[in-house]
């Protein structure tokens, strides 16, 4: 089978991705035609080892890295901006380019690691200088609720490394209402089993009743979250989870909050 039909495929999903890279619609697509047409006339171009999807974006990243594409900031399509777009400008080429590669398409970091020839620690850290730089345009108050007191601890630090605010940490139901109605969060973090025996789950639909904001399921009961039931889980981490893990989706979750891009309004100046 020729590589052409191998990848074509995924050629719907590199669109996504150029378009995002790229920061038009007219630009992603061009350079999603020139990968084709550099593959057809040297199909041995194509990364050996590499399953069809990686060597794919692999060939496309190496040529839009060789072609000296302008700064992103401006270059979006003269339709409004979305949330997405205008975070994309905020972050510079390769952590960008990571930060898709891992949130929007859905690469693990080992397979990242091969489309850029770096290392796992590298792109671990890639992804974490996009967060950072995210929270630059977005930093906001997060609530964790999370009954047991050393991941409480690890997720509390991962937040402030990001340069986000931690409101509370709550432990029970009743601890997490309480937090959320002093101190307005911008995002939840919250486990579906707190301390009481009480239900984060029950807490989070009670907070969404009053505020309308973006919710990051950390459980090791993913199957309770999997009925359909309200609120659906956009934003599921599974225990034990990896730090870079946690980053990257705290990070998806404000990138893709239709109301991000707004500055983060303080505990002092008022709710969001």
């Amino acid at each position: 089978m020729s590589i052409a039909r191998q990848v074509s495929p995924e050629l719907p999903a590199l669109r996504r991705f150029a378009r995002l890279v790229a920061g038009s619609q007219k630009s992603g697509d061009a350079h999603v035609v020139a990968t084709l047409e550099a593959l057809t006339a040297d199909p041995g171009a194509f990364p050996s080892g590499l399953p069809p999807r990686q060597g794919l974006y692999k060939v496309f990243l190496k040529l839009w890295s060789s072609a000296a594409p302008r700064p992103l900031h401006g270059g979006f399509d003269s339709d409004p901006k979305n949330a997405a777009e205008r975070n994309l400008e905020a972050i510079t080429p390769l952590p960008r380019q990571t930060f898709l590669l891992r949130t929007v398409e859905g690469f693990s970091v080992d397979e990242i690691a091969a489309i850029l020839d770096r290392s796992p620690e590298a792109v671990a850290n890639l992804i974490t200088q996009a967060g950072r730089e995210i929270a630059q345009q977005v930093a906001t108050d997060i609530l964790i609720i999370e009954d047991e007191p050393i991941i409480a601890l690890d997720i509390e630090t991962m937040v402030q490394e990001l340069g986000h605010r931690v409101t509370g940490i709550a432990r029970t139901h009743k601890e997490a209402i309480a937090s959320a109605r002093v101190q307005k969060p911008g995002l939840v973090l919250a486990d579906i089993h707190l301390a009481d025996g009480s239900s984060g789950l029950d807490a989070v639909n009670e907070i969404l009743t009053s505020l309308n904001v973006p919710v990051i399921f950390i459980t090791a009961y993913p199957e309770r979250l999997l009925t359909g039931e309200k609120p659906e889980p956009a934003f599921l981490i599974t225990k034990p989870f990896q730090a870079d893990t946690v980053r990257a989706t705290i990070s998806q979750a404000l990138f893709f909050d239709r109301r991000a891009g707004r500055p983060a309004v303080t505990a002092d100046a008022g709710a969001r």
